[in-house]
């Protein structure tokens, strides 16, 4: 993805929301808030690193390679690496409960507005196919509605509990694995974009720690 201005006005609307949904949850302990900010510096470096390794450096001879460069970004690496950073502040302030039920719920709000923007900037096309292009986009937010509304049933029924973003990062990164074969991007790495190879080991990582929090338990934060 590259800039736009609705994008970025989106983009902003969807950090404000998610720091909307973190300051309430912060009234019961003092440490969400940075917590949440590690998590979000976190996931705009992800981004802007998930863009350099799948496709930026081969804008390396391109005039506008220092504008691609600066503006190119990628949710699929912002999502592993904002986690990582939440993780790590977790640790750093000793904070044990589970914080991502919650925020699985506001996740795909932002993204959902962030393929708004890609919508008006006409980027993260589909590939070519008969009647034109593949609708990569809007078959994105359809994924970010149904996935939202299956976290909406899961948090009403209570089920899954403290496993809510790692089932989220689970079905993301496999939806866009196989997502990105109807996309068109750069897939220089034996058929594969860097952007797949990013989702696979989202999932694979997510599932892992589905499987350890299963085993181990935790407590949730309220």
């Amino acid at each position: 993805m590259q800039g736009s201005p609705l994008y970025s006005i989106l983009l902003l609307t969807g950090v404000l929301l998610g720091a909307a949904g973190w300051w309430r949850l912060s009234k019961s302990d003092s440490r969400l808030p940075v917590i949440y900010f590690s998590g979000l510096v976190a996931a705009f470096l992800g981004a802007k690193l998930a863009f350099l390794a799948a496709e930026g450096w081969l804008h390396g001879d391109s005039p506008d390679r220092w504008w691609i460069w600066a503006s190119g970004k990628s949710v699929i690496g912002a999502l592993p690496a904002g986690w990582l950073g939440v993780e790590l502040a977790k640790k750093a302030t000793g904070y044990r409960s589970a914080t991502g039920d919650r925020f699985a719920l506001l996740l795909p709000v932002p993204l959902i507005l962030g393929r708004i923007g890609c919508l008006d900037a006409g980027c993260c096309l589909g590939i070519v196919v008969e009647d034109g292009r593949w609708p990569a986009v809007p078959v994105e937010i359809a994924f970010q509605l149904l996935i939202l509304g299956v976290l909406v049933v899961f948090h009403w029924r209570k089920w899954f509990i403290g496993q809510h973003f790692h089932l989220y990062l689970m079905a993301y990164g496999t939806f866009r694995f196989f997502h990105e074969f109807l996309r068109d991007t750069p897939k220089p790495f034996f058929g594969f974009s860097g952007y797949q190879l990013i989702a696979l080991g989202t999932a694979v990582a997510a599932a892992l720690a589905f499987r350890h929090r299963k085993k181990r338990g935790v407590a949730i934060s309220r």
